[in-house]
């Protein structure tokens, strides 16, 4: 089953929306080169859905890709029913594995304030690099 890359977004820092870009490099091992959330952890790339951001566009509330400090919005593809250890492949050679679905978020956002939800929470997938690559939107996104 696959999918469609609709955004690629960076923030130099940790929980802050993020700035969508033409493309972006995922370092093996490492997540976004010159994003704020790479390292050596297990949620070095964040991804959302399309119909994540709608659940809160629904309430009034303007958003975009990037804006939930995501680093890759796609659509035709249903997240959220990833399991843990499931691998995807963006573009040609970028190999993704899930390693958590949704988080913690310590502090309310904009997002929830105005919508009183916010969707990283539940619907927020995040994952390590397991290949390196360029990747950008228009690119395919499947389960491997």
């Amino acid at each position: 089953m696959c999918g469609k890359v609709e955004a690629v977004s960076t923030s130099v820092k940790k929980g802050e929306k993020k700035i969508n870009h033409p493309e972006i490099f995922l370092k093996e091992n490492w997540g976004v080169e010159g994003d704020g959330h790479a390292g050596l952890g297990i949620r070095q790339v964040s991804l959302l859905s399309m119909d994540s951001i709608a659940k809160i566009t629904a309430k009034g509330v303007k958003v975009n890709p990037g804006d939930f400090a995501e680093n890759i919005t796609v659509s035709g593809i249903d997240l959220i029913s990833l399991s843990e250890g499931t691998c995807l492949r963006l573009g040609e050679e970028v190999i993704l594995r899930v390693t958590q679905k949704g988080k913690e978020c310590h502090d309310k956002c904009r997002i929830y304030d105005q919508a009183g939800m916010c969707v990283m929470p539940t619907d927020g997938v995040f994952a390590v690099v397991e290949k390196g690559g360029v990747i950008r939107p228009g690119n395919n996104i499947c389960i491997l």
